[in-house]
């Protein structure tokens, strides 16, 4: 049975490239502008922002007039460094714990961590070709 997959980083990016796409307009974004256009409640945004704020991907402001803002050059943030972020390490292929009494259990898994790794290297390489300015180009915006 397949595990649900962690919508952090498809978050992540997406918060990026809405907050890159209202630049022009100088204005800080709240959470709950966020959350509708992620779909998502304000707290889980929230707590992917946190990190991007950590790495100075985006900044925040307090107060009435506060809110969320990109820290950087939405030209200078790639999609690989997000991932990084959001996902680290962690395996990208769903690896398992294998019976150690099986034969097959005990020769496979150092192959499917070889092939996980594999596949971590091609996802951030892949990744790292995109900017969140690329996206944003591509997104039209209508708030």
């Amino acid at each position: 049975m397949a595990r649900p997959t962690s919508t952090q980083f498809a978050v992540a990016v997406h918060v990026l490239t809405y907050l890159a796409s209202v630049m022009a307009e100088a204005r800080a974004v709240s959470s709950d502008e966020l959350a509708r256009s992620v779909n998502a409640n304000p707290v889980h945004v929230r707590r992917v922002l946190g990190p991007l704020r950590d790495a100075g991907l985006v900044s925040s402001r307090p107060g009435p007039r506060g809110g969320w803002g990109l820290g950087r050059p939405s030209t200078d943030i790639t999609a690989a460094e997000v991932w990084d972020l959001v996902q680290g390490d962690d395996a990208v292929l769903g690896l398992h714990g294998p019976n150690p009494a099986c034969p097959v259990g005990r020769s496979i898994q150092q192959s499917l961590v070889d092939i996980d790794a594999r596949a971590r290297r091609a996802v951030r390489a892949e990744l790292d070709r995109i900017t969140i300015a690329d996206l944003a180009a591509g997104v039209a915006l209508a708030v």
